[in-house]
């Protein structure tokens, strides 16, 4: 069904390190409120949780593409993105 997905490629690496943790967080974000409006006044996971959780997602994938179906260019492309992700997110909540 996605046979791109399994191909190896530094620029699919990249979009998926950027797609992937945008989507996790906008989930966990829209949970969050979700939780606030209905159960409490306070947020379940603040900001900055929400944001390391999304990265946790691009380290689950990039084991995958580098262990079970060794596309390394992928991985990498996965890597990059991760570590400015990463570092982006310690010069703003440092």
């Amino acid at each position: 069904m996605f046979k791109f997905l399994k191909k190896d490629a530094f620029w699919l690496g990249i979009t998926i390190g950027i797609v992937v943790p945008g989507v996790i967080y906008l989930l966990l974000h829209f949970i969050n409120i979700n939780v606030r409006n209905h159960v409490s006044d306070r947020p379940y996971l603040t900001e900055s949780m929400v944001q390391i959780l999304s990265l946790v997602m691009n380290l689950l994938l990039m084991r995958y593409y580098l262990i079970n179906l060794k596309a390394d260019k992928t991985g990498r492309g996965i890597l990059l993105i991760t570590f400015i992700l990463g570092i982006t997110f310690f010069i703003f909540n440092m």
